[in-house]
């Protein structure tokens, strides 16, 4: 035979290499296994093993509400409470939200309510979906929370457009389980008192305000205070981010006889009210306060 070669050096030499192809890809395979354990195994050690978000008879145990007395059912899926305060349910409202949310030009602001009515602490995302407005805090249409059991917590939104008409949602969902999420659908639209100056979180302000029990329409108090608008602790939570969005033009009230200070009403379920005031007489009372703005700071 030419060069040594007989007939069967061919296959064969196949057959070896088609064996070696074959041990080649069980020890990838074998490998790239193990590798994914690896990983799998380093990431449940660095962040602990997978979540279940925590839910309340088939709800995500969290809400979300905008401030501004304006809101309805968020599908037209369930009606409002004839008593707020009776409802004998561990959520405050029957279902999400839908809210208007009346502006006075870009700048203007208004203040986000996220409710934990459960016992487990939360770590949620926080995003807005459609443009125009941004989380104040971090500047950015998204940012991260993290809510101990029972806790609500108020973030301050701010409008950087001035918008004719819009709509916005705003998501809260669960860190690691993304398909658990809490939708509010806001309304946009332009106002007819377009001011120069919006009342923003820590702004000192004065504020002619009047309290009604929201489900008696019993009218509780009525008075002028000075305030800080955003956490003011000096007053019940929702007070003074009550005063978020409340508007005045650069006269700021101090000219005697102009009043350029807009007025609008919040509605305050018992988590930012008196809730956490054991015995006090409004403790499971939902407060509507209509807040007007006097006079607002020099700078």
């Amino acid at each position: 035979m030419p060069l040594g070669l007989n007939e069967m050096a061919v296959p064969r030499a196949a057959i070896l290499l088609s064996l070696g192809t074959a041990v080649v890809l069980i020890l990838s395979t074998i490998w790239l296994g193990w590798a994914a354990w690896s990983f799998n195994a380093n990431l449940e050690a660095s962040f602990g093993p997978a979540t279940e978000a925590p839910s309340i008879d088939g709800r995500w145990a969290w809400e979300v509400d905008l401030l501004f007395d304006t809101c309805s059912a968020r599908e037209d899926d369930w009606t409002w409470p004839d008593s707020l305060a009776e409802r004998d349910d561990v959520f405050l409202y029957p279902g999400e939200l839908r809210c208007d949310w009346e502006h006075q030009g870009d700048g203007d602001r208004a203040s986000v309510v996220i409710y934990n009515r459960g016992n487990e602490s939360l770590d949620l995302v926080l995003e807005i979906q459609g443009g125009g407005v941004v989380f104040s805090a971090s500047d950015e249409p998204g940012d991260v929370l993290n809510l101990e059991g029972n806790e609500s917590r108020i973030v301050e939104v701010e409008l950087l457009e001035d918008l004719s008409e819009s709509d916005i949602r705003i998501s809260v969902s669960h860190l690691t389980v993304v398909d658990a999420e809490v939708l509010l659908d806001v309304h946009i639209f332009e106002g007819t008192e377009e001011r120069d100056i919006h009342i923003n979180d820590n702004d000192r302000i004065e504020v002619h305000y009047i309290v009604w029990n929201a489900d008696t329409d019993e009218q509780l108090d009525e008075g002028d205070l000075l305030v800080t608008a955003g956490d003011d602790g000096a007053y019940i939570y929702g007070f003074g981010w009550s005063a978020i969005g409340l508007d005045i033009d650069n006269d700021r009230g101090l000219i005697p006889g102009i009043d350029t200070g807009t007025t609008h009403t919040t509605l305050l379920p018992p988590p930012i009210a008196y809730g956490n005031s054991d015995g006090h007489e409004l403790q499971d009372a939902w407060l509507r306060f209509e807040l007007k703005v006097d006079r607002a700071p020099i700078s």
